[in-house]
């Protein structure tokens, strides 16, 4: 059993951090392609699962891994075997310079429209990822990419960057076919950061890996900021100016907003939800890793940053807990996760979205590299009842993480985390 004590406050409002413990169990792995958060939703009592990604990869080759599958309660829809996944409808990839969905999705936060007794009217918040091939640069509508400077992505030298955006698809079958809504937000071209400054084989930039959760009349999205915050240039590159605008941040969009959403979106400047769906905002200050303990740009293989959050609300606890990994070195690489609380219920007031506890380690594991942490319900009769899922849980929950070792990449669970005040 490994036991961690908390004890400190937000920076505004005094808050008894609860205390956490894993407790070891039998280790789980999950059937099925997971690269991201892992989205689900109770459509009436199913519980259903949204792993995986669709769309076109040039460095991968195009995906159809984005399934669903369902079961009476999470770990029933977990264990689903390989023929337990269902293919939705998905639209297609619209042409170059045509309007649509470009590059390759991830569903990572389903928000279900509580208006629709039915539970069947989805929201999928979507990591989308393009490339200067995919997604061009057009001059008339500034959207795009230009091929010029354009760092190493992941299948080694001679390989692109992808940039990463997000935005919102909407099922009103449950999720068994989805259209495409639109973009949520995204940098454009003059903040991507480009050779011979962008070394950490990772993201050209962008914004990405998000965790979305609705307070009040809003969804807000906590998402990872990669984009360099202002206009990239090679003479006037600032490393200190870009490690000081990245991390994690947060935007928020009306939920009435969400059938039609680009350019409704409002990111946090600093001092409120003003930054436009994509400029430059303001990232979570108490989530950067300060300069003098390793904190770095996103874009240096040196640089250690926190990335990929996961948020829920507590129902025990009454407070949101947020997961998230750490990037210690090119390529995303990081052998540990940690975690962090927010006492405030409603995220629009004042800054409340921004009063998060310092970061605190939740899992070790060496020579592993561990990403995509989730807290995950049970199958006990308070799970069922209060439809716990991913987006709200109860004093006990099962950690998920995607742990890659010697060669392969699981989506496991080895730990379940008591939450006690």
């Amino acid at each position: 059993m490994l036991l961690f004590l908390v004890s400190c406050r937000t920076k505004d409002i005094p808050f008894k951090v609860p205390t956490f413990k894993l407790i070891p169990i039998n280790k789980i792995t999950f059937n099925s392609y997971v690269d991201c958060n892992m989205a689900e939703a109770w459509i009436g009592d199913t519980f259903r699962i949204f792993p995986g990604k669709y769309g076109e990869d040039p460095l991968w080759g195009n995906a159809r891994d984005l399934k669903f599958a369902d079961g009476k309660n999470g770990p029933d829809a977990f264990n689903n075997s390989v023929a337990g996944f269902t293919e939705p409808i998905l639209p297609p990839n619209a042409s170059i310079g045509k309007d649509g969905l470009h590059g390759v999705v991830w569903f990572e936060t389903v928000y279900q429209d509580e208006r629709d007794g039915s539970g069947k009217t989805l929201y999928a918040i979507y990591h989308n990822e393009n490339y200067p091939s995919t997604f061009p640069y057009d001059s008339l509508t500034g959207k795009g990419y230009i091929d010029s400077n354009w760092p190493q992505g992941l299948a080694g030298p001679g390989s692109p960057a992808a940039v990463c955006r997000i935005g919102i698809m909407k099922s009103k079958d449950g999720g068994r076919s989805w259209i495409n809504n639109g973009i949520f937000i995204e940098d454009l071209q003059p903040r991507m950061i480009l050779l011979p400054n962008n070394d950490a084989i990772d993201f050209a930039g962008g914004v990405g890996d998000p965790s979305a959760v609705a307070s009040g009349d809003y969804l807000y999205l906590f998402y990872g900021e990669y984009g360099y915050p202002g206009i990239y240039s090679q003479s006037g590159y600032s490393r200190d100016i870009e490690h000081a605008g990245q991390c994690i941040s947060v935007a928020r969009i009306r939920i009435s907003d969400l059938d039609n959403p680009t350019g409704k979106a409002r990111r946090w400047d600093g001092n409120g939800f003003k930054a436009n769906y994509n400029g430059v905002g303001s990232p979570i200050y108490n989530l950067q890793i300060p300069v003098d303990m390793g904190g770095g740009p996103a874009s240096s293989a040196q640089g250690k940053y926190y990335w990929g959050p996961s948020v829920s609300w507590n129902t025990a606890m009454n407070c949101w807990v947020m997961l998230m990994s750490k990037a210690e070195g090119p390529i995303w690489f990081g052998s540990s996760l940690y975690i962090s609380f927010n006492s405030n219920t409603d995220l629009g007031s004042l800054d409340h979205s921004q009063q998060w506890t310092d970061p605190q380690l939740l899992l070790q594991k060496e020579n592993h590299i561990v990403w995509y942490p989730s807290l995950q319900p049970g199958d006990q009769p308070s799970d069922i009842q209060n439809k716990y899922s991913c987006l709200k849980l109860g004093k006990t929950a099962r950690l998920f993480y995607k742990d890659t070792h010697d060669g392969i990449g699981e989506y496991i669970a080895e730990y379940e985390i008591e939450f006690n005040k």
